[in-house]
């Protein structure tokens, strides 16, 4: 059974897309494709179906990652077939701790950028990804650099998963 990753926004059409297509290009790089499965969703439901928005899409092409996407809502029976949560600020941390069904559950939720080392607090101080959906095109730029400086820490901390669970 793979080790599966969510990665969560507000409406899934911005950072949690972003996160998505940057994380799935590591865990190919890294030789985890079928080991590990990478998908992505929001809070909410507003976007659900829709594409990415086109500055997302943009600036991973730009960046050389697929864009390729469609919006969801994430739903709490999910918890159960995921084993790690990646909110994409403590909003969204908050939100899906809250809709846990069980303590282990709330424990799979991590921000992103408790993965950057070099933000990376014990106060949690900083870790958000801003939404860059009412800002320009820099915004979703900023965004793309904050989801690549995590990525390394985030397949390390899956990538010792699953070779514990190959042990």
């Amino acid at each position: 059974m793979p080790y599966r990753v969510c990665f969560v926004c507000t409406g899934n059409i911005c950072r949690s897309p972003m996160a998505e297509s940057v994380f799935r290009a590591r865990v190919a790089e890294a030789g985890l494709d079928g080991l590990v499965e990478v998908d992505s969703a929001g809070t909410g439901g507003w976007h659900e179906g829709d594409g990415a928005d086109p500055r997302t899409v943009s600036v991973l092409e730009a960046g050389g990652y697929e864009g390729g996407h469609a919006a969801r809502q994430f739903h709490a029976d999910w918890f159960t077939q995921l084993d790690l949560v990646i909110a994409l600020d403590a909003g969204h941390l908050r939100a899906l701790r809250r809709l846990a069904p069980t303590e282990a559950d709330a424990a799979k939720v991590r921000l992103l950028r408790s993965y950057d080392p070099s933000v990376a607090s014990a106060s949690g101080a900083g870790l958000d990804v801003p939404d860059p959906y009412y800002g320009g095109l820099d915004g979703f730029e900023e965004c793309l650099e904050m989801v690549e400086a995590a990525s390394p820490g985030l397949l390390a901390a899956v990538r010792e998963q699953v070779e514990g669970r190959a042990a």
